[in-house]
């Protein structure tokens, strides 16, 4: 399993300081060590030199009251004293630095002991004459104390000697340890700091080829996406013969999806070059269907406009009648095949984007299609914005003439106009004073040759809010109808204000 750089990083200085830790360690307690045995040496050489003070304090103590015994000169006397408070003083120090041996302890108070013996003995001399009768018993007596005085001494000596020798020998021993471990700690210092480094340097190496090596496929990666997100933006603008022309040198997945694309594109193209050519097509039997329908239109209207011309007093009320109502149908019929063309060329036409100003434009259709017996009401804030002019001309042209041919009534007629933005879209209302239309039919009449009134009383062929219906949606807008009956209509669409050039594409071969 790979571990990263900052890990590394960190388990490297864990270790170092680790064994830094340790051989700092092992130092210090060898430096504690050599610290206590030179004490303990120490120690030993004053138990050592006690025990010699004492046995010179003895016999000087001893010598002094002998030589007042002798020559009867009491200078010696103050020997003696002298001695004697040495003699006590150095038994309690001897006493107490064996205190922690058991063994020299004892030792040590059969001194203190020998020690209180001779002082009194030798008080006792000295309250004696000075004679040399009483030197020589004092030497006669001398003699068995001082062998016990030596017995004593001698085994205290050797034992402190033999503890002398041991603690020499460990002191020797860490003295030499010491140095070792302070420079065996620093030559393993170095030499992790060094592999730390060059682990380390190593690794930022490896980081810096590996970043390196990222930014280069990050480069190239780039760039193929961004060939890609120029073929779809000519997809998108209708181009469908783009082609990547270098899917990279990898053989990954984006290779794959640069294949893929251009298989798509190519599939794209063929499709919409066989649906361009099977709506030139359709537009040309549509022209041929108008053409060769209207032509039976033209030549019954000429018939029936013969009829009058040449009969005019042959003919009967009823008969013109008739006459009245085939020129009606013949005129529904021609307006019929016009409304199919209109609504088979809806939202097929090439789109042309532009900069459309609503207020104006609506007022230039009114021109066309409602007559100054009508009131245009303009809404203030009806917007200017980029859209398809040909498309929203048709839409209001179609909405205008709607209100202008259903309305019914005595008085003025008044159309609206208003228009709002809802952020992404504007929404435009077109209103009207009519008749209305009730609630359950207000789907019906966006559906084909659909109309709510008679067909002999309206000029109605049901084909131009299906019309309107086909080009709101082609913009990917919505409309739909307030109304209720006897109390006028609006008509509410929405259009975008961007018009994408996806939407133009797939318009323009619908």
């Amino acid at each position: 399993m790979a571990i990263r750089l900052n890990t590394k990083i960190l388990l490297g200085f864990t270790i170092a300081l680790t064994v830094l830790m340790g051989t700092s360690v092992t130092s210090y307690v060898v430096m504690q060590q050599l610290s206590r045995y030179t004490q303990l040496v120490e120690h030993s050489y004053r138990v050592l030199q006690q025990t010699s003070d004492l046995r010179i304090s003895v016999r000087d103590a001893q010598s002094g009251v002998r030589n007042y015994l002798l020559m009867a000169d009491t200078t010696f006397l103050s020997t003696y004293r002298h001695n004697v408070a040495l003699m006590q003083a150095e038994a309690d120090v001897l006493h107490e630095l064996v205190a922690d041996d058991a063994q020299q302890h004892a030792r040590a108070d059969s001194l203190r002991r020998f020690v209180a013996g001779q002082l009194r003995e030798l008080a006792t001399y000295r309250s004696f004459a000075p004679t040399p009768p009483a030197a020589q018993s004092l030497l006669l007596r001398e003699q068995g104390p001082l062998r016990t005085l030596k017995g004593v001494l001698l085994r205290l000596r050797r034992h402190e000697d033999e503890l002398l020798r041991a603690r020499n020998r460990q002191q020797s021993l860490f003295q030499k340890l010491a140095p070792s471990a302070v420079v065996v700690s620093a030559i393993l210092a170095v030499i992790i700091v060094l592999w730390l480094f060059r682990k380390i340097a190593g690794e930022l190496h490896a980081n810096d080829d590996l970043r390196l090596q990222l930014t280069r496929t990050n480069l190239d990666m780039a760039r193929r996406i961004r060939a890609m997100e120029y073929l779809a933006r000519q997809v998108v603008q209708g181009d469908y013969k783009v082609k990547i022309t270098d899917p990279g040198q990898q053989h990954d997945r984006l290779a794959s999806l640069a294949t893929l694309l251009n298989q798509m594109t190519q599939a794209l193209d063929t499709a919409f070059g066989a649906l361009e050519n099977r709506n030139k097509e359709l537009d040309q039997f549509a022209y041929v269907a108008s053409h060769d329908l209207k032509a039976p239109l033209r030549g019954l209207r000429t018939i029936v406009k013969w009829i009058e011309e040449e009969l005019p007093d042959e003919l009967s009320p009823q008969l013109r009648t008739y006459l009245a109502q085939l020129k009606g149908r013949l005129s529904r019929l021609d307006d019929l095949i016009d409304g199919l063309l209109t609504y088979a060329r809806a939202s097929r036409a090439e789109r042309q984007l532009e900069l459309v100003d609503v207020a104006r434009l609506v007022r230039e259709v009114a021109d066309l299609v409602v007559p100054p017996s009508f009131a245009l009401v303009l809404a203030p804030g009806l917007p200017t914005f980029v859209a398809d002019r040909l498309s929203l001309q048709q839409v209001f042209t179609n909405l205008l003439s709607n209100a202008v041919k259903y309305y019914v009534g005595e008085g003025q007629g008044q159309i609206t106009v208003a228009g709002q933005d809802l952020g992404a879209q504007y929404e435009f209302r077109v209103q009207d004073n009519g008749p209305g239309i009730a609630p359950e039919h207000h789907r019906k009449v966006f559906l084909l040759f659909q109309t709510l009134r008679d067909r002999h009383t309206a000029e109605s062929t049901g084909i131009g809010l299906s019309i309107v219906k086909k080009l709101v949606e082609d913009q990917q807008g919505a409309i739909h109808i307030e109304s209720t009956l006897g109390q006028g209509a609006t008509f509410i669409f929405s259009w975008p204000k961007e018009h994408t050039a996806a939407a133009i594409s797939a318009a323009a071969f619908s």
